[in-house]
């Protein structure tokens, strides 16, 4: 880059950590993201730094082929291009997700995500059919005859292919843990559900130990509540009209790294939905339950284990009532289907948004209680700072949604 053209480029700092800060160089090119590393003080500075494109890849929008859409992709999805475009719908068309335990917010998921056009969707549940599974799961055929031997996931493949014979449905076997990095490296989305909470963990680890961007998920349904965990790494996408076009960078925790922060550093209002959370799958872990094994029977145990955490987090125990916990102990893992289709269908329109780069993607937890209709997006991060957002010529912050 000459001096000329540093002086007519504008360097705009996005983010800064203390060793790895984020800046972008605006110029009559369009936006160029420069990534150094540097312990100085550089808010409000210009800096000159040497471009390097071979950084780029991982941290900005998912990484999708470029192939474009057939003339048959073109037709049947003309209606949703009307609504998101072309570049969105050759990307949902060419991406690859996986879904792993499938219960009734994953079904709702796995329905609106296959309408919508996706390019294949891999399932692995390997539990067979029980009442349970069975009474929110409106992909298993209600005759049992057809069952003979399959499992979940193998029924619910069946009649997910005939939602839309365009998708590509695949099933996976095996012990979710026993998959390695390269496995999840073939998806561009992985979703988790009705797991533990180190499988969650575990699952999420792999996938940010890729070179390739992989959105990650968990989502889980308890009785009246529900809740989505969202990780995009760092992440790019874009907002607002064609000649009015704002790019927007978020940096997400990993789903370790957000239930570890401290609860008194936490924003203030936190959903005490959270927390409660939180507490059950402890617990569940702890005890070797698998996710919803729990009843009103283990309350005195749970209360315990709730004083134990608000002691570590000095916290008072007030902040986790006992009404909230006793209902989600009573729900055990029974999921209601209201609540299972308003979480799957949030769901489906996030990853939507962050396969097409379009559109403010959900950050980091999403928190819904049918006992007040209310759904909440809470920030869980290291640092409450604003969100940034830089387009030609300017920067404007908004504040977090909370």
């Amino acid at each position: 880059m000459s001096e000329q053209e540093y002086q007519s480029s504008q360097v705009v700092i996005i983010q800064k950590t203390a060793a790895i800060p984020i800046c972008f160089q605006v110029n009559a090119d369009g936006l160029k993201m420069l990534l150094y590393n540097t312990h100085e003080e550089i808010s409000g500075k210009r800096h000159l730094v040497p471009w390097n494109s071979h950084l780029i890849p991982k941290f900005l929008r998912l990484k999708i082929d470029d192939e474009e859409l057939t003339e048959q992709e073109t037709a049947v999805y003309d209606r949703q291009i009307r609504v998101w475009g072309v570049d969105a719908q050759r990307r949902l068309s060419k991406s690859h997700i996986l879904v792993s335990g499938i219960k009734g917010t994953i079904v709702e998921f796995c329905k609106n995500i296959v309408l919508a056009g996706v390019g294949s969707l891999t399932v692995h549940d390997d539990r067979m059919v029980t009442e349970e599974l069975w009474s929110a799961n409106f992909l298993i055929p209600p005759d049992e005859n057809v069952y003979s031997g399959k499992s979940i996931a193998e029924l619910c493949c069946d009649s997910l292919k005939n939602f839309n014979p365009m998708v590509r449905v695949f099933v996976e076997k095996g012990d979710l843990l026993s998959f390695d990095v390269d496995f999840f490296g073939k998806f561009d989305v992985v979703i988790v559900s009705s797991c533990s909470l180190s499988t969650k963990i575990s699952v999420n680890e792999k996938c940010r130990r890729l070179s390739k961007q992989i959105a990650f998920y968990t989502v889980d349904c308890r009785g009246s509540c529900g809740e989505i965990f969202v990780d995009l790494q760092n992440y790019i996408y874009s907002k607002g009209k064609a000649d009015e076009k704002v790019e927007c960078l978020l940096e997400y925790l990993s789903f370790e790294e957000a239930i570890s922060i401290p609860w008194r550093s936490l924003p203030r209002g936190l959903s005490k939905l959270y927390l409660v959370l939180r507490v059950i799958e402890q617990f569940e872990e702890i005890q070797g339950r698998t996710p919803g094994e729990i009843s009103t029977a283990d309350f005195l145990n749970v209360q315990k284990l709730r004083k134990e955490l608000c002691q570590i987090h000095l916290m008072n125990e007030s902040e986790i009532p006992d009404s909230l916990l006793q209902r989600l102990l009573a729900g055990g893992a029974r999921e209601s289907s209201p609540v299972c289709a308003i979480i799957g269908g949030i769901l489906g329109q996030e990853v939507i948004k962050a396969i097409s780069g379009k559109g403010d993607p959900l950050k980091n937890f999403f928190l819904f209680d049918a006992m007040d209709g209310k759904g909440i997006i809470q920030d869980i991060s290291k640092v409450q700072a604003p969100k940034t957002e830089f387009g030609l010529g300017s920067v404007e912050r908004v504040e977090n949604i909370v």
